[in-house]
């Protein structure tokens, strides 16, 4: 069953079903539900009711612990089955289908919260090879895409297993990608690597390693589209923290943020304002310079 809601002004009057059944049924109630929420989330210069699908509500709900890596085994079923649900915000067609595949064939339920860019359906670099999908012999990508849902797609250049000449890893989720690496394109930044959290939570500790060692010299940025207290920095940082810690990377003072500033609203009401800041935080996460972390 899947439930789609308009951006966050439907959402936000389901918000009791949210934090009275969907959120906290199994642990309340044993009760569990594999229900799909749909939530049209991306800034596309619409306003305050049509930016935002309250990402950071829902990984405020999730139950798991930001200072414990998990056991990470192969089928990453543990992790799943202790959390109390799952946040995702796909950017490509072959994760949205693997991500709803995986939802029905599992033998368990777990709510599955969808961030899903409406910019995205139409976008000219928001496309999957069929190998993507199944493993078809001919296509690009065949024996090579893999065809399971991607927790992290990471960086679409062809990187080695170390790359000690990246100066600046990027994490990002959700649309953001396509404008950051349209920007990196435009101004030649071949040392910067730009990574997608496709799932938020659980947050995927295992393959945010991985490219931390890939990239062992770069520093770390955190970007999002949305305000600082909103969308997925204050669940990220935290995690991403300890996946760093637990390889000798730094700690929390080491991840630098690159978005909205703090906000009441969720976003402006005027276009030309949003262009603006849009404009700015894509620049800013790119520029020459190191970053600062205010």
């Amino acid at each position: 069953v899947l439930w789609e809601a308009q951006f966050g002004d439907f959402a936000n009057g389901a918000q009791v079903i949210f934090d009275q059944f969907l959120s906290s049924g199994e642990a309340k109630w044993l009760r569990q539900t594999g229900l799909v929420v749909l939530l049209p989330h991306g800034y596309d210069g619409q306003g305050p009711e049509h930016s935002s699908a309250r990402l950071e509500r829902f990984l405020q709900m999730s139950d798991d612990n930001p200072f414990v890596i998990p056991e990470m085994d192969p089928t990453l079923r543990k992790q799943i089955q202790e959390c109390n649900w799952q946040v995702v915000n796909v950017t490509t067609p072959a994760n949205y289908f693997h991500v709803l595949r995986r939802q029905i064939h599992r033998e368990f339920r777990k709510p599955l919260i969808v961030m899903s860019p409406k910019n995205l359906l139409r976008h000219k670099d928001c496309k999957s090879n069929l190998s993507e999908f199944d493993d078809v012999q001919g296509h690009p990508g065949f024996d090579k895409q893999g065809t399971r849902f991607k927790r992290l797609i990471k960086d679409q250049n062809d990187h080695k297993e170390v790359e000690e000449g990246i100066s600046r890893l990027v994490l990002c989720s959700g649309k953001v990608y396509y404008e950051l690496d349209e920007e990196r394109r435009k101004v030649n930044r071949k040392d910067v690597a730009i990574c997608r959290v496709e799932q938020l939570c659980p947050f995927p500790y295992d393959l945010i390693q991985r490219e931390l060692k890939r990239y062992p010299n770069a520093e770390i940025v955190w970007c999002q589209e949305e305000p600082m207290n909103m969308g997925a920095y204050n669940y990220a940082e935290l995690r991403l923290a300890t996946a760093m810690k637990a390889l000798g990377r730094g700690d929390l003072d080491d991840i630098k943020y690159v978005g909205r500033a703090p906000s009441a609203a969720t976003a402006t009401g005027f276009l030309s304002v949003h262009q603006k800041e849009q404009r700015e935080l894509v620049e800013k996460a790119l520029q020459p310079d190191p970053i600062s972390i205010s």
